[in-house]
C-alpha cells in the first residue's frame, strides 16, 4: 500500500504505520538485515520499495548497518535509520549504537522482538535489547500497541535530532507488526513531549560576561568540538576567529569546522594533535570552548590543561558544562545561536582591537615553523603519512571515513576535510567503523567522492561489507595503510610496555587484500614503491567504481606528536625539529 492523504482513520498494520511514519519523516534509505522477528516489517517494506518511496541497503552484518546509518547521519546532518531482527541481530548493533551515543549522532534503530506473549520466557532469539542498550541510547521504546507506532516514531525522530543528538531505539514485537489498528498518522513537528527539555533562552548577562573576558584577552584560543559541526556553525566560527584574530584548534569530532589551510587553523589538539596546537592551549589566556567536552584524549593531565586560561564554555548539554573543567563563563545553548548572539554583542558593545593578538599569532607561527608535522620520505619505502597526505591532495573535496588507530591519527593530521566530510569514530574508537560508514556516506552522497582510510587490522573487523559495496556498485575508494600490525597497540607496547609485542602482529593469517577484493568483484591493486605514487593516485582519481588500494608501508612507523598518559599537552614525545632525512609537507 502507498502513502496517501486518506490513510488517516483506515485500518492498517503496525508495520504499515512504521513505514508510513518513516516516509513522512523524509527517510529515503534504511540500512539493515532481516530475520524472523522483523519479517512482518520487511514484508511491508517490500511494497514500499516496489513503488520507490524508500530504499533498503542490505548489509552483511548488523554492526555494518548501525555504522552505515551513523555515517549517513554524519554526512547529511539528518537522522540515520537501521533495522535488525531480535536476539543476535539486535545485539550485533550494540557497538554501533554506543559509537553514535559517544559522538552524539542522530539515529533511529528499529529492532524486531519476539511476540508480546513470549517476552520474558526466554523464547528463541529473545533478548532484552531495551535493557541492554539503556546506558548507550538517548531514549528507547518497546511498542506494546500498534496504535502507538506513529506517535513513537515521531517522538523518536524529534528526540534523536533535537538538543544534543543521539540514538533512539524502537523495539517492535513481531505480533505488533502484524496487528491491525485504526491508523492515525502523526507528521513531523506534531510532537508534544513535556518532559523533553530544550536549552532556555540565551542569557544576555552571560554573553556580556564572555564579551568582557574576550576584551581582556591578549592570547585567545578557540577550542572547537563536534557540537559546532552538529549546529552547522562553521561560518560563524570563521567569522569569530577573523574578528578576534584568534587561532582555532579542533577536536577529532570538530575537524573540518575551519579550512585547515587557513592561517588561523592549528589543526587538532590533544594526544596526537599538532605541537603548535598543544603549545597554544598550554599558553593561552582565554579558551573559548565551542561544542567540546574536555575529553581526556584532548586534555592530557587535566589539572595542567589550559592552566593559565580563563574558560568560556558553550555547549547545548548542561551535563557537559563543568563536568571536567569549571568555566568562568558557562553558556548552555546551541553553538550557532550562541555565536550569533556573541558576535552581535561584540560588534555592538565592544571596541575590540584585533592587533592585540599580533604577538600571540607570531609566537604560534614560530611554533608552527619549529615543530611542523613530519612526513618521512625516502627513496623507496612508503610512509603512511605520505600516502594519507597524497590521498588528501588527490581528493580534496571528498568525504573521508576512517577506522581507528595510527592511520586515524595520521589522517586527522594530514587530511584537509571540509565540514561534515570528516567521518570517524572519536569517543568510542570503534575499529571496523570506517568501511560501513563509507557505505552510509556514499548512499547519502552518491555524486561525491568517498574515501575510506583504514588499517589492515581495522579493515578485517567488518571486511564482509565489501559484499554490500559490490552489490550496490558503490564508488568507494578504500585505502589500506597496511603495516601488518595493530599499529597503535604496537606503538604503545614499544613505548610503555618494554617492547613486549603481545598479540599485536597481524602478518600471520592476513589475507591477500587484492585477491579478496577481486573475489567480491571489486578491483584491487597494491602499492609498494614510492616512485609509483604520483602516477598511481592520478589513475585512481580517474577510476570509476569501487576500488581497494593495499598500501604496503613502513611497519614500525610511529604516530607523533604524542602526549603520554598522565602528562600535560606541552610534554609531547616526538616533536624534534625536522632533519635532512625528514621532510615537511611543503618540502620535496
Amino acid at each position: 500500500m502507498v502513502i496517501s492523504k486518506d490513510v488517516s482513520g483506515t485500518e492498517q498494520t503496525g508495520a504499515f504505520a512504521l513505514l508510513d511514519s518513516l516516509v513522512r519523516h523524509q527517510v529515503k534509505h534504511i540500512f539493515g538485515y532481516p530475520g524472523g522477528a522483523i519479517l512482518p516489517i520487511y514484508d511491508e517494506l517490500y511494497q514500499w520499495e516496489e513503488v520507490g518511496l524508500i530504499k533498503h541497503i542490505l548489509v552483511r552484518h548488523e554492526q555494518g548497518a548501525s555504522h552505515a546509518a551513523d555515517g549517513y547521519a554524519r554526512a547529511t546532518g539528518e537522522v540515520g535509520v537501521c533495522f535488525a531482527t531480535s536476539g543476535p541481530g539486535a545485539t550485533n548493533l550494540v557497538s554501533g549504537i554506543a559509537t553514535a551515543q559517544m559522538d552524539s549522532i542522530p539515529m533511529v534503530i528499529v529492532t524486531g522482538q519476539v511476540g508480546r506473549a513470549f517476552i520474558g520466557t526466554d523464547a528463541f532469539q529473545e533478548v532484552d535489547i531495551f535493557g541492554i542498550t539503556l546506558p548507550i541510547v538517548k531514549h528507547s521504546y518497546v511498542v506494546r500497541d500498534a496504535r502507538d507506532m506513529s506517535r513513537i516514531v515521531a517522538e523518536a525522530f524529534y528526540i534523536a535530532k533535537n538538543g544534543r543528538p543521539g540514538p533512539v531505539l524502537i523495539d517492535v514485537p513481531k505480533d505488533v507488526g502484524l496487528e491491525k489498528c485504526i491508523y492515525q498518522p502523526i507528521n513531523p513537528g506534531d510532537v508534544h513531549l513535556p518532559g523533553f527539555r530544550m536549552p532556555k533562552t540565551i542569557s544576555s548577562r552571560q554573553i556580556m560576561q564572555a564579551v568582557r573576558l574576550i576584551q581582556d584577552s591578549n592570547q585567545p584560543l578557540l577550542y572547537v568540538g563536534g557540537g559546532a559541526i552538529t549546529s552547522n556553525s562553521h561560518n560563524l566560527i570563521l567569522e569569530l576567529a577573523n574578528y578576534l584574530q584568534a587561532p582555532v584548534t579542533t577536536t577529532l569530532m570538530g575537524k573540518g569546522v575551519i579550512d585547515e589551510n587557513h592561517k588561523l587553523a592549528l589543526g587538532m589538539l590533544g594526544m596526537h594533535g599538532t605541537a603548535y596546537a598543544n603549545f597554544a592551549v598550554s599558553e593561552c589566556d582565554l579558551l573559548i570552548t565551542l561544542g567540546a567536552r574536555f575529553d581526556d584524549r584532548v586534555t592530557g593531565k587535566l589539572d595542567e590543561f589550559a592552566c593559565n586560561a580563563q574558560v568560556i564554555h558553550i555547549d547545548i548539554d548542561p551535563a557537559e558544562v563543568g563536568k571536567n573543567r569549571i568555566p568562568q563563563v558557562a553558556i548552555v545553548g546551541d553553538v550557532k545561536q550562541v555565536l550569533e548572539e556573541l558576535l552581535s554583542h561584540l560588534k555592538q558593545n565592544a571596541k575590540y582591537n584585533a592587533n592585540r593578538t599580533q604577538s600571540w599569532l607570531e609566537r604560534i607561527a614560530r611554533w608552527r615553523q619549529d615543530y611542523p608535522l613530519i612526513i618521512p620520505k625516502n627513496a623507496k619505502t612508503l610512509s603512511p603519512q605520505e600516502i594519507i597526505a597524497e590521498t588528501s591532495n588527490s581528493f580534496s573535496d571528498a568525504y573521508f571515513t576512517t577506522d581507528v588507530g595510527q592511520h586515524q591519527m595520521w589522517a586527522a593530521q594530514f587530511v584537509k576535510a571540509m565540514p561534515r566530510r570528516w567521518i570517524s569514530s572519536a569517543g568510542l574508537g570503534t575499529m571496523g567503523y570506517g568501511l560501513p560508514a563509507a557505505i552510509g556516506a556514499k548512499v547519502a552522497m552518491p555524486n561525491e567522492s568517498v574515501i575510506c582510510i583504514t588499517g589492515d587490522s581495522s579493515f578485517q573487523m567488518n571486511i564482509q561489507e565489501l559484499g554490500t559495496i559490490a552489490q550496490y556498485n558503490l564508488d568507494i575508494k578504500i585505502v589500506i595503510i597496511n603495516n601488518h600490525w595493530q599499529g597503535m597497540v604496537r606503538q604503545w607496547q614499544q613505548a610503555f610496555y618494554g617492547g613486549r609485542y603481545s598479540h599485536s602482529r597481524m602478518s600471520e593469517g592476513a589475507p591477500d587484500f587484492v585477491a579478496l577484493a577481486k573475489a567480491f568483484g571489486i578491483q584491487g591493486i597494491q602499492l609498494t614503491e614510492r616512485s609509483q605514487m604520483k602516477e598511481f593516485f592520478k589513475e585512481i582519481n580517474q577510476y570509476k567504481g569501487p576500488l581497494l588500494i593495499d598500501c604496503q608501508v613502513v611497519e614500525d612507523e610511529n604516530c607523533y606528536p604524542m602526549v603520554a598518559p598522565g602528562k600535560s599537552n606541552a610534554q609531547m614525545i616526538g616533536i624534534s625539529k625536522p632533519n635532512s632525512k625528514q621532510l615537511t609537507k611543503n618540502e620535496d
